[in-house]
Protein backbone atom coordinates (compact mmCIF):
# COMPACT_ATOMS: atom_id res chain seq x y z
CA UNK A 1 0.00 0.00 0.00
CA UNK A 2 1.25 3.79 -1.14
CA UNK A 3 2.68 6.10 1.29
CA UNK A 4 0.05 9.62 2.08
CA UNK A 5 1.52 12.21 -0.47
CA UNK A 6 -0.10 14.46 2.60
CA UNK A 7 0.15 13.31 6.48
CA UNK A 8 -0.93 15.42 8.99
CA UNK A 9 -0.73 14.99 12.74
CA UNK A 10 -2.08 16.22 15.58
CA UNK A 11 -2.43 19.59 14.50
CA UNK A 12 -3.37 22.65 16.29
CA UNK A 13 -3.81 26.16 14.56
CA UNK A 14 -5.59 29.38 15.64
CA UNK A 15 -5.55 33.29 15.21
CA UNK A 16 -3.38 34.70 18.20
CA UNK A 17 -5.59 33.60 21.08
CA UNK A 18 -8.06 31.86 19.30
CA UNK A 19 -7.34 28.35 18.90
CA UNK A 20 -9.26 26.86 15.86
CA UNK A 21 -7.76 23.50 14.58
CA UNK A 22 -7.63 20.43 17.50
CA UNK A 23 -5.13 17.93 17.26
CA UNK A 24 -6.17 17.18 12.95
CA UNK A 25 -5.30 13.92 11.56
CA UNK A 26 -5.25 13.63 7.97
CA UNK A 27 -4.17 11.87 4.82
CA UNK A 28 -4.23 12.53 1.01
CA UNK A 29 -2.77 9.55 -1.41
CA UNK A 30 -1.01 9.95 -4.06
CA UNK A 31 -3.33 10.29 -7.22
CA UNK A 32 -6.63 10.73 -5.31
CA UNK A 33 -9.35 13.13 -4.59
CA UNK A 34 -9.76 14.10 -0.85
CA UNK A 35 -12.11 16.28 0.42
CA UNK A 36 -12.71 18.20 3.72
CA UNK A 37 -16.12 19.44 4.03
CA UNK A 38 -18.51 21.14 7.04
CA UNK A 39 -19.92 24.14 7.99
CA UNK A 40 -19.05 27.41 8.09
CA UNK A 41 -16.47 28.53 10.59
CA UNK A 42 -15.58 24.76 11.51
CA UNK A 43 -12.15 25.53 10.65
CA UNK A 44 -11.47 24.01 6.94
CA UNK A 45 -10.02 27.14 5.31
CA UNK A 46 -7.55 27.54 8.71
CA UNK A 47 -6.57 24.16 7.99
CA UNK A 48 -5.99 24.83 4.47
CA UNK A 49 -3.97 27.79 5.14
CA UNK A 50 -2.06 26.48 7.97
CA UNK A 51 -1.01 23.50 5.00
CA UNK A 52 0.46 26.61 3.04
CA UNK A 53 1.89 28.25 5.55
CA UNK A 54 -0.32 31.26 5.87
CA UNK A 55 -1.41 30.16 9.77
CA UNK A 56 1.49 29.32 12.04
CA UNK A 57 0.69 26.22 13.56
CA UNK A 58 1.09 25.58 17.26
CA UNK A 59 1.92 22.09 17.55
CA UNK A 60 1.46 18.82 15.13
CA UNK A 61 3.31 17.63 12.47
CA UNK A 62 2.62 18.34 8.32
CA UNK A 63 4.78 15.77 5.99
CA UNK A 64 4.55 16.12 2.21
CA UNK A 65 6.66 13.77 0.25
CA UNK A 66 8.28 12.39 3.69
CA UNK A 67 9.18 16.10 4.35
CA UNK A 68 8.45 18.23 7.16
CA UNK A 69 6.39 21.05 5.99
CA UNK A 70 5.21 22.72 9.14
CA UNK A 71 5.75 26.11 9.23
CA UNK A 72 7.78 26.63 6.46
CA UNK A 73 7.28 29.73 4.40
CA UNK A 74 4.53 29.98 1.79
CA UNK A 75 6.85 30.24 -1.11
CA UNK A 76 8.86 26.39 0.40
CA UNK A 77 5.65 24.86 0.41
CA UNK A 78 4.91 26.29 -3.65
CA UNK A 79 8.39 24.75 -4.32
CA UNK A 80 8.03 21.75 -2.65
CA UNK A 81 4.77 20.81 -4.60
CA UNK A 82 1.66 22.14 -3.52
CA UNK A 83 -0.48 24.93 -5.10
CA UNK A 84 -3.63 26.63 -3.04
CA UNK A 85 -6.12 27.50 -4.99
CA UNK A 86 -7.51 30.30 -2.03
CA UNK A 87 -11.17 30.69 -1.70
CA UNK A 88 -12.78 34.04 -3.59
CA UNK A 89 -10.40 32.96 -6.71
CA UNK A 90 -7.75 35.93 -5.95
CA UNK A 91 -6.74 36.96 -9.32
CA UNK A 92 -4.78 40.18 -10.20
CA UNK A 93 -7.15 43.15 -11.20
CA UNK A 94 -5.48 44.54 -14.70
CA UNK A 95 -3.59 41.58 -15.62
CA UNK A 96 -5.23 39.47 -18.73
CA UNK A 97 -5.86 35.65 -18.14
CA UNK A 98 -2.99 34.56 -19.71
CA UNK A 99 -0.60 36.49 -17.53
CA UNK A 100 -2.24 35.43 -14.71
CA UNK A 101 -1.84 31.74 -15.64
CA UNK A 102 1.86 32.75 -16.70
CA UNK A 103 2.40 33.77 -12.57
CA UNK A 104 1.42 30.27 -11.81
CA UNK A 105 4.85 29.62 -13.36
CA UNK A 106 7.18 32.53 -11.72
CA UNK A 107 9.10 29.84 -9.50
CA UNK A 108 9.67 27.21 -11.55
CA UNK A 109 13.20 26.65 -13.05
CA UNK A 110 11.72 25.84 -16.64
CA UNK A 111 12.35 27.10 -20.27
CA UNK A 112 9.87 29.25 -21.98
CA UNK A 113 9.19 26.27 -24.15
CA UNK A 114 7.75 24.02 -21.29
CA UNK A 115 6.35 26.69 -19.91
CA UNK A 116 4.29 27.62 -23.14
CA UNK A 117 3.56 23.96 -23.48
CA UNK A 118 1.90 23.70 -20.02
CA UNK A 119 0.14 27.32 -20.92
CA UNK A 120 -1.28 25.10 -24.21
CA UNK A 121 -2.12 22.02 -21.61
CA UNK A 122 -4.62 24.34 -19.59
CA UNK A 123 -5.78 25.78 -23.04
CA UNK A 124 -7.21 22.29 -23.59
CA UNK A 125 -8.97 21.75 -20.38
CA UNK A 126 -10.21 25.17 -20.04
CA UNK A 127 -11.16 26.00 -23.86
CA UNK A 128 -12.93 29.38 -22.22
CA UNK A 129 -9.56 30.98 -20.96
CA UNK A 130 -8.22 30.15 -24.31
CA UNK A 131 -11.12 32.73 -25.79
CA UNK A 132 -10.50 35.13 -23.40
CA UNK A 133 -6.47 35.09 -22.78
CA UNK A 134 -6.28 38.92 -23.35
CA UNK A 135 -9.21 39.66 -21.06
CA UNK A 136 -8.88 41.60 -17.83
CA UNK A 137 -9.22 38.30 -15.64
CA UNK A 138 -11.34 39.81 -13.25
CA UNK A 139 -13.19 40.49 -15.73
CA UNK A 140 -14.58 36.90 -16.35
CA UNK A 141 -17.81 34.99 -14.92
CA UNK A 142 -17.35 33.18 -11.53
CA UNK A 143 -16.96 30.05 -13.52
CA UNK A 144 -14.31 31.24 -15.83
CA UNK A 145 -12.57 33.03 -12.96
CA UNK A 146 -12.59 29.96 -11.21
CA UNK A 147 -11.20 28.11 -14.10
CA UNK A 148 -8.11 30.46 -14.47
CA UNK A 149 -7.27 30.35 -10.52
CA UNK A 150 -6.66 26.48 -11.39
CA UNK A 151 -4.91 26.79 -14.01
CA UNK A 152 -2.56 29.30 -12.05
CA UNK A 153 -2.41 26.54 -9.33
CA UNK A 154 -1.60 23.57 -12.17
CA UNK A 155 0.69 25.95 -13.76
CA UNK A 156 3.14 25.63 -11.08
CA UNK A 157 3.60 21.97 -12.07
CA UNK A 158 2.50 20.80 -8.16
CA UNK A 159 2.01 17.39 -6.25
CA UNK A 160 -0.80 17.90 -5.01
CA UNK A 161 -3.46 20.87 -5.65
CA UNK A 162 -5.38 22.48 -2.91
CA UNK A 163 -8.77 24.10 -3.97
CA UNK A 164 -10.74 26.21 -1.10
CA UNK A 165 -14.28 26.70 -2.08
CA UNK A 166 -14.44 25.47 -5.46
CA UNK A 167 -17.92 25.92 -5.63
CA UNK A 168 -18.56 28.99 -3.78
CA UNK A 169 -20.95 31.51 -5.84
CA UNK A 170 -21.52 29.80 -8.75
CA UNK A 171 -24.11 28.71 -10.71
CA UNK A 172 -24.68 24.36 -11.01
CA UNK A 173 -23.82 24.51 -14.35
CA UNK A 174 -20.40 26.27 -13.80
CA UNK A 175 -19.51 23.82 -10.98
CA UNK A 176 -20.72 20.67 -12.89
CA UNK A 177 -18.34 22.19 -15.80
CA UNK A 178 -15.36 22.36 -13.14
CA UNK A 179 -15.83 18.71 -11.21
CA UNK A 180 -15.31 17.97 -15.09
CA UNK A 181 -12.42 19.16 -15.24
CA UNK A 182 -10.70 18.33 -12.35
CA UNK A 183 -11.65 14.45 -12.90
CA UNK A 184 -9.81 14.94 -16.02
CA UNK A 185 -6.59 16.58 -14.48
CA UNK A 186 -6.44 13.66 -11.54
CA UNK A 187 -6.40 10.53 -14.30
CA UNK A 188 -3.58 12.75 -15.25
CA UNK A 189 -1.79 11.63 -11.73
CA UNK A 190 -2.55 15.20 -9.49
CA UNK A 191 -3.75 14.82 -6.12
CA UNK A 192 -6.33 17.36 -5.18
CA UNK A 193 -7.55 18.59 -2.03
CA UNK A 194 -11.29 20.23 -1.96
CA UNK A 195 -12.64 21.88 0.51
CA UNK A 196 -16.19 22.37 0.45
CA UNK A 197 -19.47 23.37 1.86
CA UNK A 198 -21.74 21.73 -0.81
CA UNK A 199 -21.55 18.35 0.72
CA UNK A 200 -23.07 16.87 -2.36
CA UNK A 201 -20.54 18.11 -4.82
CA UNK A 202 -17.45 17.64 -2.48
CA UNK A 203 -18.66 13.42 -1.64
CA UNK A 204 -19.39 13.05 -5.77
CA UNK A 205 -15.69 14.74 -6.82
CA UNK A 206 -13.65 13.06 -4.29
CA UNK A 207 -12.94 9.19 -3.23
CA UNK A 208 -12.09 10.09 0.44
CA UNK A 209 -13.74 12.82 2.63
CA UNK A 210 -13.32 14.47 5.99
CA UNK A 211 -16.00 16.37 8.35
CA UNK A 212 -14.96 18.84 10.34
CA UNK A 213 -16.83 20.42 13.10
CA UNK A 214 -15.63 23.04 15.35
CA UNK A 215 -11.78 22.07 14.34
CA UNK A 216 -11.81 18.58 14.72
CA UNK A 217 -12.54 15.63 12.26
CA UNK A 218 -15.60 14.39 13.78
CA UNK A 219 -15.95 11.89 10.54
CA UNK A 220 -13.71 10.47 7.52
CA UNK A 221 -13.77 7.48 5.59
CA UNK A 222 -14.33 6.68 1.78
CA UNK A 223 -16.61 9.69 -0.26
CA UNK A 224 -19.55 6.70 -1.13
CA UNK A 225 -19.92 5.68 2.70
CA UNK A 226 -19.78 9.43 4.09
CA UNK A 227 -22.59 9.88 1.66
CA UNK A 228 -25.07 7.28 3.08
CA UNK A 229 -24.10 8.27 6.47
CA UNK A 230 -27.28 9.10 8.37
CA UNK A 231 -25.60 11.32 10.91
CA UNK A 232 -24.26 13.75 7.82
CA UNK A 233 -27.24 13.40 5.70
CA UNK A 234 -29.19 15.34 8.87
CA UNK A 235 -26.43 17.78 9.88
CA UNK A 236 -25.51 18.44 6.21
CA UNK A 237 -28.22 17.56 3.81
CA UNK A 238 -31.42 18.22 5.62
CA UNK A 239 -32.42 14.67 5.60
Amino acid sequence: MSEPILKIRGLTAGYGDVQVLWGIDMDVMPGSITCVIGSNGAGKSTLMRTISGLVKANSGEIEFCSSSLKNAAPKDVLRAGIAHVPEGRRLFKGLSVEDNLLIGAYCRDASKHDIAKDLDHIYRIFPKLKERYKQDATTLSGGEQQMCAIGRGIMSKPKLLIIDELSLGLAPRAVELLSESLQEINKEGLAILIVEQDVYTALDLSQFGYVIETGRVAFSGPSAELIHNQEIKKAYLGI
